[in-house]
């Protein structure tokens, strides 16, 4: 994550409702508050910017979500969100929601929006199966990786 990034996550903290963010990679942990008007970014001392992998300044936010692998308790994954930003379960006020509990779903179908940074995204399932709870409500904030299906596979 670069210093633009950086600038660019705190423009969209301080522009919408969420109070808190916090990233974390391999080589890199950040953290940003806002506590009434104050926006801090805590970076440890021993990483910085300018120590970032070169290939780590290349990721791009996947608009897919990634997905829990099945455990043998558990037949049921969670579709996870692949960003910060606000959730919307359909297009417009207008239209139908894009899934319900008991829909089935296949992998590459659009499930959800999440708009970040005035841009709305489309999030497919990488998933085939049926909605088995929908985690988060319509216009709510969510955070990066938040759980926001839970699907049993087929």
């Amino acid at each position: 994550m670069d210093l633009k990034e950086i600038q660019t996550l705190i423009k969209f903290i301080s522009s919408s409702k969420v109070d808190e963010v916090a990233i974390e990679q391999k080589d890199f942990k950040i953290r940003i508050k806002r506590n009434a008007q104050n926006i801090t970014a805590n970076v440890p001392k021993t990483v910085t910017v300018q120590e970032v992998p070169a290939e780590q300044e290349d990721v791009k936010p996947s608009v897919k979500e990634s997905t829990k692998p099945p455990t043998e308790e558990s037949k049921t994954e969670e579709i996870k969100s692949p960003m910060i930003g606000t959730f919307y379960r359909k297009s417009s006020p207008d239209k139908p929601v894009f899934v319900e509990v008991g829909d089935i779903v296949e992998k590459g179908q659009i499930i959800c929006i999440i708009e970040a940074m005035k841009l709305f995204n489309e999030i497919e399932s990488e998933v085939s199966g049926k909605i088995v709870k929908v985690l988060v409500d319509d216009s709510q904030p969510v955070e990066y990786g938040q759980p926001l299906f839970v699907v049993e596979p087929k």
